[in-house]
């Protein structure tokens, strides 16, 4: 007894206890953790890549290629991002009805179940942007004053000061945000679609990304309303420069031609 008192008080007992105590954790985890959850994980995973070729085979590899290797009429897919699928997709402008300066916005023809498909077929071709959860984009309990002073400074040059959208050069364009969905939008910036830049999150974190989010919902909820005045097609102050150019300073030439004309008057009476 008095041997094994001696050994309960060695420095390392505790240290060998609890080495041991925590490979019998491991061996219990290992021999009851639900394995088949995560094999259930791999299988559905296997299935929604399956599934995601036989789509992109049948409406995307006559530009892309066969194995997203991109062609004379299409980009390479590879290292896309399954975030650029949902994105390009899910807004309806892949599959393109035709090649042209931009791709334009139009009806979506797949369901969100073969979007996620396609986006994990184009996923397994090589890493990129990983479609955003609903955490991510979600504007709650953002700023939008933030959000607003982040879109003056990288958006607006092209989409305009409340996104009301914009002409670029050689006919293309940065479309209207007005309807766009926040998941959209943020894939948008994480993927920087056609002529857009991206702002993945070592330029825009994930928060800026929000405040921007919420400031273009903000300002987009309901057009009918302006506090400001006249919005002058909420364009800027390009607008709102040429109308005050135009009217204010018309009036004011209207104004000094009749007191003048009166004074004339007066004077010859």
């Amino acid at each position: 007894m008095k041997k094994l008192s001696a050994r309960r008080r060695h420095p390392l007992a505790a240290v060998v206890v609890l080495l041991l105590a925590l490979a019998a954790t491991g061996g219990l985890y290992a021999a009851f953790a639900p394995a088949g959850t995560a094999k259930a994980d791999e299988t559905a995973q296997s299935l929604a890549i399956e599934e995601g070729k036989k789509l992109y085979t049948v409406g995307c590899a006559s530009c892309h290629g066969t194995g997203g290797q991109g062609t004379t009429d299409g980009p390479s897919l590879v290292g896309v991002g399954s975030a650029a699928v949902d994105f390009q997709v899910g807004t309806g402008r892949m599959p393109a009805q035709q090649p042209g300066a931009q791709v334009p916005r139009k009806k979506v023809i797949y369901s969100q179940a073969e979007i996620d498909q396609l986006a994990a077929y184009v996923a397994s071709l090589g890493a990129g942007p990983i479609t955003p959860k609903a955490g991510q984009y979600s504007p709650d309990g953002a700023d939008i004053a933030k959000g607003g002073d982040l879109f003056r400074n990288n958006c607006a040059q092209c989409h305009n000061f409340t996104g009301e959208g914009g002409a670029l050069t050689h006919g293309k364009y940065a479309p209207n945000l007005a309807n766009v969905s926040p998941k959209h939008l943020y894939e948008a910036m994480q993927t920087g679609p056609q002529n857009m830049p991206s702002f993945p999150d070592t330029t825009m974190p994930e928060k800026e990304k929000k405040d921007i989010i919420a400031y273009v919902q903000a300002v987009n909820s309901d057009r009918t309303e302006t506090p400001g005045g006249f919005k002058l097609g909420a364009l800027g102050p390009v607008s709102e420069g040429l109308f005050a150019w135009v009217f204010g300073l018309g009036a004011l030439i209207a104004c000094a031609v009749w007191v003048a004309a009166h004074t004339a008057k007066a004077k010859k009476s």
